[in-house]
């Protein structure tokens, strides 16, 4: 690629130090130029084209083929815990700066546009840190019941956003309390730990689980991990934990609104995080066979446990058959290739995977299907749509005419376009981030991850440093454009198990509200 962008030797330095190279910057930099292609949508992935609805007497079926295998060690749970809780307080976070210098405020002078503080402010006993966050107040000589039946909001969300208090604005998720119950306060790592120890626990009694974690909060979130475990290791239960960060070197450098490198005050190249894009060195660096991914926030208390349970091992089960019939007929192509064998297999492509067979020797469609056969495997939930924000799954064209499923978000789609807006209003169904990768060939061998990712997939969003707008690069999405080319399933999944934590409020749903109900 033709150098436009000038480097002096002290960006040399830094990017090398960084871990990569020069030349791709230079792509980052022509991916900012180019933008990325919009994806082609052909139609919704719905129930019966693309969903597979399990019916019940199968669900049992699958749930004991998954407990089969997790007997055995083969499965875990890899749980993206790197980000900050600071998305979960933006609204409640911009009226506290907005308003910071006039603490004895009330809800009456709020606008309708800060009605997250009300909500937040009214309900303030019903959150788990109430306690936590009566205490530090308490410290400071303030009392959190009063100021709640006055209305002053401005020093309760001191006490809850800042250093001076809980700070959770600054907190990862991972750390913030979510659950209340039995006189307890649980994190969402916690409610990893139960709900994994649930359906992941081999013969043996242990249940493996990585974290991928901030660099700064690091030694906090073993800690706090260890001191959970020591409280959860019973019965011959044996937590095998692990932790990993995201790499710096897949930090992808930013660039001014006129697509120029972008310095900051001493100079430096600015990089940036690659969003959960660039986890899947994280992913593949864990060596695993059957592995479950979910978002830290999703998690529900104790009595939503045993529905949570069942859908995971229904997941399980249902990527073990599918990875048992897809294994078996690479073994049979691999050995001969009689006609019955390679038309089983194309058959399965057209039906199961929506992609026909090209025209050719038998030679050469014995080479095709062996190559779209021998993949990394997903199998993604989907809850019916209700209007949260995100992607769902679609059928999608791709640059080389073939037609797959993927999970597609808004930002991918050309709303411009009347034919395209319609399909994607047309989705019934959503991505909950809930799935299950086989991550092993027919040979027991690790998969390349690499190999399997759209690099014209990707993100450009406009963020700010020092004051300035600049334009940052997200890496293709674990869950979209880093996965596209695997073997996709979808199958629906009840959206009673799908509570995700985007805004601090959300705490406040019936489903994350504990009650004394039993442990499963």
């Amino acid at each position: 690629m033709k150098n436009v962008v000038p480097l002096n030797n002290s960006d040399i330095e830094q990017i090398r130090a960084q871990g990569i190279t020069e030349e791709l910057v230079f792509q980052q930099i022509e991916s900012f130029r180019k933008g990325f292609p919009f994806m082609e949508l052909v139609r919704p992935a719905v129930p019966g084209d693309g969903i597979e609805l399990i019916e019940e007497d199968d669900v049992s079926f699958y749930r004991n083929v998954f407990r089969t295998e997790s007997k055995k060690g083969r499965a875990s749970i890899f749980v993206p815990a790197s980000g900050a809780a600071s998305r979960m307080f933006k609204a409640l976070e911009g009226v506290y700066k907005r308003d910071s210098k006039q603490p004895d405020m009330t809800l009456a002078s709020l606008l309708s546009e800060d009605s997250a503080v009300a909500e937040f402010v009214k309900n303030v006993e019903r959150f788990a840190c109430y306690e936590a966050l009566k205490q530090s107040a308490a410290k400071s000589g303030i009392d959190i019941e009063v100021l709640k039946k006055e209305g002053r909001y401005v020093l309760m969300l001191e006490h809850l956003l800042t250093s001076k208090g809980l700070g959770y604005a600054s907190l990862p998720k991972g750390l913030i309390e979510f659950h209340r119950e039995k006189n307890r306060v649980k994190t969402p790592f916690e409610e990893h730990l139960i709900e994994a120890s649930l359906y992941l626990k081999d013969a043996g009694g242990r249940i493996k689980i990585h974290f991928t974690v901030p660099e700064a909060f690091d030694s906090r979130i073993r800690e706090h991990i260890e001191t959970l475990k020591r409280h959860h290791e019973k019965n011959g239960l044996h937590f095998e934990t692990t932790f990993s960060r995201q790499k710096p070197s897949t930090d992808t450098v930013a660039v001014d609104l006129e697509n120029l490198l972008f310095r900051d005050g001493i100079s430096k190249l600015v990089f940036r995080p690659a969003g959960h894009g660039a986890l899947l060195d994280n992913l593949a660096e864990l060596k695993g066979d059957i592995v479950f991914i979910k978002n830290i926030d999703n998690v529900l208390p104790d009595r939503n446990k045993p529905e949570t349970v069942k859908v995971q091992e229904l997941l399980g089960g249902y990527l073990v058959d599918r990875a048992k019939l897809v294994h078996s007929m690479l073994r049979n192509l691999s050995m001969n290739s009689e006609e019955n064998m390679l038309n089983k297999a194309i058959d399965f492509i057209k039906n199961q995977l929506g992609t026909a067979s090209p025209e050719g020797s038998a030679a050469e469609k014995l080479s095709w299907a062996m190559g779209i056969l021998n993949r990394p495997m997903r199998v993604c939930g989907m809850v019916r749509n209700e209007g949260e924000p995100g992607g769902g799954p679609f059928w999608v064209r791709g640059a080389d005419g073939r037609v797959s499923k993927q999970i597609v978000e808004k930002s991918q789609v050309d709303t411009g376009n009347e034919a395209q807006r319609k399909i994607l209003g047309s989705a019934t169904h959503f991505n909950p981030v809930d799935l299950v990768c086989g991550l092993r060939d027919f040979e027991g061998k690790s998969f390349d991850l690499k190999q399997y990712v759209d690099r014209e997939t990707g993100f450009i969003s406009v963020k700010s440093k020092e004051g300035r707008e600049l334009k940052a690069l997200e890496l293709p999405g674990l869950w979209n454009g880093a996965m596209a080319w695997w073997l996709t399933f979808f199958v629906e999944i009840p959206v009673e198990t799908f509570g995700p934590v985007k805004e601090f409020n959300d705490l406040l749903r019936s489903k994350h509200q504990g009650d004394e109900g039993p442990v499963p």
